[in-house]
């Protein structure tokens, strides 16, 4: 997708009303560091409009991206973050868990894990958590330019296996610096856009209420 026009059209605190948005979700959640900005900067060519902390943990919103007037990105807060009180880490799940459950236009939730490393534990709970709020999630395997390439199939079996993950979750490699990934995984949000569009064109005009 030629990305024309990126606004961040809503920033929702722990105490926020979540918007009733009229355009589908593509949702983004992972540990703090992993590279989530990145992600979504590269999948916006934007250099730097989502926001990001030097200090990771610091942001504490769930923030919605309008991409080309045609569907959001969804940037969830970062999890996992040591320095960050268990207070603030329940309110954060608490606004997430609102999140998934009230929203009515969310489609698709990309999970980010580093590449590098074995899933953590708080991976494994929100990969599980996910599923048991009935999404399938799609694994991005961030910062892959950090491996060598004869690792890469050996690194993705790691990450299958530490999430004990079946063969219906996709995990699609990605690295922030040469970018690649990016075009696979816009195949996959475009998938899920024209999926969309067909399913509501099934719908008859007496159907819609």
């Amino acid at each position: 997708m030629h990305v024309k026009s990126v606004n961040l059209e809503t920033v929702c605190g722990i105490t926020s009303t979540l918007p009733e948005n009229d355009k589908i979700e593509i949702a983004f959640a992972g540990k703090s560091n992993v590279g989530k900005s990145s992600l979504i900067n590269a999948l916006m060519n934007r250099k730097a409009y989502a926001r990001t902390s030097a200090q990771p943990g610091k942001t504490q919103t769930i923030n919605f991206y309008n991409i080309n007037e045609e569907l959001y990105f969804v940037d969830l807060p970062g999890y996992g973050y040591a320095k960050v009180s268990e207070e603030i880490k329940a309110k954060w799940g608490t606004m997430i868990e609102r999140y998934l459950k009230s929203s009515k236009q969310l489609k698709l939730i990309f999970l980010l894990i580093d590449i590098r490393h074995e899933p953590s534990a708080n991976d494994r709970h929100m990969y599980e958590w996910i599923l048991y709020q009935g999404y399938q999630p799609v694994i991005i395997a961030t910062k892959l330019d950090k491996i060598n390439r004869s690792q890469k199939e050996k690194h993705l079996k790691m990450l299958r296996k530490g999430l004990n993950a079946d063969g219906k979750t996709s995990i699609l490699p990605f690295s922030a610096l040469s970018k690649q990934g990016r075009d696979e995984i816009w195949e996959y949000i475009e998938g899920i856009m024209e999926s969309s569009k067909d399913l509501d064109s099934e719908l008859e005009p007496e159907d819609i209420k």
